[in-house]
């Protein structure tokens, strides 16, 4: 308790969500304030309950429902799912809210929350997230007009229903894929899809296990992704997928096992989800633009630049009414989805497309990666972000045919181009580059951009 204020700190509020370490960060009594918190901010009658497989996830399920009945709310425990398992019980049942007991890709010792609304928006930030903190430190609670109840709800027959919806089955092919669910949630889904589907699934790190014994299952660190890539050599598999611990991102391999960068994966579900709507909106991210906006345009759609990050992109998703939105997170979102992001949506189109064309994954995305080549996401910390991206809008904005600010800085020349974004919550600066058509060029520009950062004291980060 602060003696000053009057309110009990939580330390555990990102720009997004909630996360920290169990129990110094996040305990069932910060659970329970929280959920006491988002009744008052939301004043709903009935939320949605979903937790994650990690060992901790049960009790702070039981913690926040506990707070939100107190609080008068009907709570719908789902159990075990996804994030999008809650976004889609929220949107599907016309819920007034959703919370997910997560922490994603982060370490066992973590967990965390996120949180929606009607309709399955997003509560972050200054749309609610600081309200909820401030409700839940002051600990201060009106007295509920009546106890809510917990009832266990179960929307998997529904939710498969909805997956299978974005394929057409009977054009499907018998594909070998190779699928990496990291020990976490992911399994138990492909298990439920597996009957409906004539794909033979090779399962790697498929049992859920809260310990996590390969590892924490995030692919995006290139240490992680190796036992896919093997998988996929070893059983000469179509394609592999691997995804982070709740599953709102998947990242996919090629049937030479090698990893695809998300980026190129926007380009190719919005070509094929423009053909059932001409003329549709695609939202993306200013990081890497040049492909998707060159695909979009052929296919008859209008890219929508949004700035980075969920509750931005579905925010434009809104407005746009997009058919489709993509970051090169790997964060895939379908209207048809809410708006919301799935990690099983985008690979069942994949294996829709690789059925339909009879072309392999490289051959599909090498083209592209060939007319649009990338650095990948480079992460540096720097002793002071601001100056250091003042001094490269002071190098590089004179020459430029073009600067955008809508998250970060970037760049656009006639053959090459790159963004700079400084990290919200840590002295980090993340750099993009691509060029048109030149691996040469491309590689050259981002060792000369790199000359820039180190020269004002960047070192290189892990993702």
């Amino acid at each position: 308790m602060n003696s000053t204020t009057g309110l009990t700190p939580i330390s555990c509020f990102k720009a997004y969500d909630l996360r920290g370490r169990i129990p110094d960060e996040l305990n069932d009594e910060v659970a329970y304030r929280v959920a006491r918190g988002y009744a008052r901010f939301l004043s709903p009658e009935r939320i949605v309950v979903g937790r994650d497989i990690r060992l901790s996830s049960a009790a702070l399920s039981d913690a926040v429902c506990r707070g939100l009945t107190e609080s008068g709310v009907d709570v719908y425990d789902i159990g075990i799912c996804g994030t999008e398992g809650v976004y889609f019980a929220t949107f599907d049942g016309g819920f007034d809210g959703g919370i997910m007991i997560t922490a994603s890709h982060n370490p066992p010792d973590y967990n965390g929350m996120k949180f929606v609304r009607e309709q399955s928006k997003p509560v972050s930030g200054d749309n609610g997230l600081k309200d909820i903190r401030e409700f839940a430190e002051r600990g201060d609670f009106p007295a509920a007009p009546r106890q809510g109840r917990r009832r266990q709800l179960d929307t998997t027959e529904a939710y498969i229903a909805h997956l299978l919806s974005y394929v057409d089955l009977p054009k499907l092919k018998a594909l070998k894929i190779v699928v990496n669910a990291g020990n976490g949630g992911a399994g138990l889904i492909v298990d439920k899809l597996e009957p409906h589907l004539p794909f033979q699934f090779i399962k790697v790190h498929h049992r859920p296990d809260g310990n996590f014994p390969n590892g924490i299952p995030n692919p995006m660190l290139e240490e992680n992704r190796a036992s896919t890539a093997d998988a996929i050599r070893a059983q000469g598999a179509d394609f592999g997928i691997a995804w982070d611990g709740d599953f709102d991102r998947c990242f996919l391999f090629d049937e030479r096992g090698g990893f695809i960068e998300g980026y190129y994966i926007v380009g190719l579900l919005a070509s094929v989800l423009l053909r059932a709507s001409p003329g549709g909106a695609v939202v993306h991210d200013p990081r890497l633009t040049w492909n998707t906006i060159d695909i979009v345009k052929s296919s008859g759609g209008v890219s929508v630049l949004s700035k980075s990050g969920h509750a931005f992109i579905k925010q434009r998703m809104r407005e746009v009414d997009g058919v489709y939105g993509g970051e090169m997170s790997a964060h895939h979102y379908f209207r048809r989805f809410a708006y919301c992001d799935s990690g099983m949506i985008p690979w069942l189109v994949v294996a829709q497309i690789l059925s339909e064309s009879g072309k392999a994954l490289s051959e599909l995305v090498g083209e592209r990666i060939g007319l649009y080549p990338v650095s990948g996401e480079l992460n540096y910390r720097v002793p002071d972000a601001k100056g250091t991206i003042s001094a490269f809008e002071a190098r590089y904005a004179p020459q430029a045919l073009n600067v955008d600010r809508t998250d970060g800085l970037s760049f656009e020349f006639p053959e090459w181009r790159f963004n700079l974004r400084s990290s919200n919550t840590e002295p980090l600066i993340r750099l993009n580059v691509e060029a048109r058509g030149s691996e040469k060029l491309m590689r050259a520009k981002t060792q000369e951009l790199l000359g820039v950062l180190k020269s004002h004291g960047a070192v290189a980060a892990d993702h």
